[in-house]
């Protein structure tokens, strides 16, 4: 393949909402900050819904400048970097279109780039269509998920785009794992003396792991009903997150030495035993509330979803990883819609001091914790007690804070900027690798299997909470809180 930084980004789904909400947006900041794309690299959108060049480039103009960062648009450079857009009109579904668009890159240089921002039953159709006409080689290929339904189908997927592309082509993207804390997270382990020791199961009580959402499901309705909590959040965005939690020193930073050291760690997980999931997973649906001052529906009234529907929009599970640094350290895990809040983060809580020569005060929750936000302000915090100013020996908690556009003075790169200029050069470390995934649909799948059967509905929560009670409980059963019920 070739190393240099000549590229043609080859857009499916160009006019599609992920197309114009986060990757052309992406594409626009590299262009913008100057001398992270080649002045050669040209992006390509293909889709059907336009009618040439310029009915695409007014599609984009109304819907991508929304999305752009909050500082301002220059303009100068928002035409330059519309001078970098061709457009392609082509049918997906009929493979002797993709002659039209072999002819119309032919000519551009450098490394070829597909990225399938499209539904995963266009992948398979798509990479065939593309090696029909030659259009896979030289190439990587971006892969957004879903990436199948259960461990079969994402077999059945992988198969065939590894018929096609080799594995070092294909780019399986998890945007969470390009944001700026999870960067962070691996340089304050690897790169700092003073967390590793700490880092294993005499130090650790519990880790909790949330990625909580305001929104409902908005007009995806019909491709949530038959998707979840479970598929869409779990599976992958919270298993990544927590096998770069958990994960022993790679060797380097290179791409394998990283995936490696994930994979055993979800090939650790402890297996779900179908007779416990009752115990250790909590499955959710929201009914109607309140979210800052207005109603919202409840899932089961919402368009596109079947009124007796089953789906859960919440799940919170208890998970454990069967190896020396991690032996019976709980991990709770958190994801729903309609939430009272949208957060993500990572809390690290260490155990407490054994014996307090400073009295109870010095065993009080709200220090020995780590807290590392990953969305909406991107910080790390980490707690611990400070005697507080006057007479005696009087604690408070206070806390040291790395806030990034406070403490560096460059602008943060957005999770799609890095990734897709990752693709772009060639670096994997950030992407899922197959045995990745295939370890985590293989965890998964015992809980996908009992719901499916279980005659038990999802336990509802109101809209604009924190979710189910059930998720509290299982906490309360290991002497711990959320974080939020703590404060």
């Amino acid at each position: 393949m070739q190393t240099d930084s000549s590229f043609t980004f080859v857009l499916f789904g160009g006019t599609g909402d992920l197309s114009m909400r986060k990757i052309l947006p992406a594409l626009f900041e590299a262009h913008r900050a100057g001398g992270m794309l080649a002045d050669s690299g040209k992006i390509v959108a293909v889709a059907r819904h336009a009618a040439n060049r310029d009915e695409y480039l007014q599609w984009v103009n109304e819907h991508v400048k929304p999305h752009v960062s909050k500082d301002g648009l220059d303009e100068a450079a928002w035409t330059s970097f519309l001078e970098r857009i061709e457009f392609v009109k082509i049918d997906l579904g009929n493979p002797e279109d993709f002659v039209q668009l072999r002819d119309a890159i032919k000519h551009l240089p450098g490394i070829r780039v597909f990225y399938l921002a499209t539904g995963p039953s266009l992948f398979v159709p798509i990479c065939h269509a593309l090696a029909s006409v030659g259009l896979n080689e030289n190439a990587r290929i971006v892969l957004e998920k879903p990436l199948g339904y259960d461990l079969k189908s994402s077999n059945a997927i992988n198969d065939a785009v590894g018929e096609i592309f080799a594995e070092e082509q294909i780019y399986r993207i998890d945007h969470y794992l390009g944001k700026e804390p999870v960067q962070n997270l691996l340089a304050l382990r690897f790169g700092n003396a003073l967390f590793e020791p700490l880092w294993r199961r005499e130090w650790v009580e519990s880790i909790q792991i949330t990625i909580a959402e305001e929104l409902g499901v908005e007009a995806r309705g019909d491709f949530y009903d038959n998707t979840g909590a479970l598929r869409d959040m779990v599976q992958n965005h919270l298993l990544q997150l927590l096998s770069i939690v958990a994960m022993e020193p790679p060797h380097s930073m290179d791409s394998d030495s990283v995936r490696d050291e994930k994979l055993r760690v979800l090939r650790a997980l402890k297996p779900i035993d179908p007779n416990e999931i009752g115990k250790v997973a909590v499955r959710g649906q929201y009914h109607a509330g309140g979210i800052r001052g207005s109603t919202v529906p409840g899932y089961a009234t919402e368009a596109g979803v079947k009124p007796d529907s089953t789906t859960e929009t919440f799940v919170a599970l208890k998970v454990e990883i069967e190896n020396w640094r991690w032996a019976g350290v709980p991990f709770f895990l958190r994801t729903g819609k309609r939430l009272a809040d949208r957060v993500a983060e990572i809390v690290v809580n260490f155990r407490a001091v054994p014996h307090s020569a400073l009295g109870a005060s010095a065993l009080r929750a709200g220090a020995n914790r780590l807290v590392i936000r990953l969305q909406p302000n991107e910080t790390i915090r980490l707690y611990c007690l400070a005697k507080q100013p006057g007479e005696g020996m009087n604690l408070a908690s206070v806390h040291l804070d790395l806030a990034f556009d406070k403490f560096f003075r460059e602008g943060q790169m957005e999770a799609y900027q890095r990734l897709l200029l990752d693709v772009i050069r060639g670096r994997l470390a950030l992407f899922v690798r197959r045995d990745e995934q295939e370890a985590a649909w293989r965890w998964v799948e015992p809980i996908l299997n009992e719901w499916k059967v279980s005659t038990k509905p999802p336990k509802p929560y109101a809209a604009g909470t924190w979710g189910p009670a059930a998720a509290s409980a299982m906490l309360a059963q290991h002497g711990t809180c959320w974080l939020e019920e703590e404060n």
